[in-house]
């Protein structure tokens, strides 16, 4: 429906799920950006790799064995989910220790479930995608445009949205008030308050993204007062 009519939804996906919607390979940026600790245990421990292989060149009656054993000994061929559960990276890895012989293996298993963790939720959300929407027009965009096509842009356009007013009663695009209006929403305001603006005038927090979308001008007018009351007087709505 958000694609098709322009009635976009308010939904916040990481950018790892439109990569994988649109067959964009996702990158280790990509999850750490849903979880900052997901590579940490692989890195440190990479890191403490070469302060073994250091303190062994600089002395060989060291046992690089000991050594790796006495810091990675916790470790197994297995890796706890972003839900709390641990996985086998191989057949029977949680009773696989990791060793100095077969740690980059442990490296790249450990980084390929992680690139990979998400791929069945996924898959079930693009056969869903797919009932509504052929997949071969899905290939036609970026994982950009996708997020785009679906949730509108996520930031205000003033200046589109300036192009699509209209004012009321004496009001114009020259009108003092309106200046003001878009001088304060422009400079004074950030998203999330652009954002409330248009909830409360328009029941939506985006814009349409090109000039033809827009299927109803955002339209401003004069609030007559009758009581002379101007500083009790709030805002108002139509719809």
């Amino acid at each position: 429906m958000a694609i098709r009519r322009k009635h976009y939804l308010n939904v916040k996906f990481p950018s790892l799920v439109w990569k994988q919607l649109s067959n964009e390979p996702i990158t280790v940026e990509d999850i750490e950006a849903i979880d900052s600790q997901s590579f940490t245990i692989i890195n440190e421990a990479e890191k403490k790799i070469e302060q073994i292989r250091s303190v062994i060149a600089a002395d060989a009656d060291n046992d690089i064995d000991s050594l790796f054993s006495s810091i990675m000994s916790e470790l197994r061929f297995d890796v706890v989910s972003s839900s709390g559960q641990t996985y086998e990276l191989i057949r029977d890895g949680s009773n696989i220790p990791i060793t100095v012989e077969n740690f980059k293996q442990y490296c790249k298993y450990y980084r390929q479930y992680r690139l990979n963790e998400f791929n069945r939720q996924i898959d079930f959300v693009r056969q869903g995608l797919h009932n509504i929407v052929p997949c071969y027009y899905l290939s036609l965009f970026t994982a950009n445009e996708l997020e785009e096509a679906t949730c509108g842009k996520d930031r205000i356009d003033i200046e589109l949205l300036q192009r699509n007013v209209c004012y009321g009663g004496c009001y114009s695009e020259e009108s003092p008030p309106i200046q003001r209006f878009w001088k304060v929403l422009n400079e004074m305001f950030n998203e999330d308050q652009k954002k409330a603006l248009l909830i409360f005038a328009w029941g939506r927090s985006t814009l349409p993204i090109r000039d033809e979308d827009f299927e109803m001008k955002f339209c401003i007018s004069e609030f007559d007062i009758y009581d002379g009351e101007v500083d009790k007087t709030l805002p108002s709505k139509y719809i």
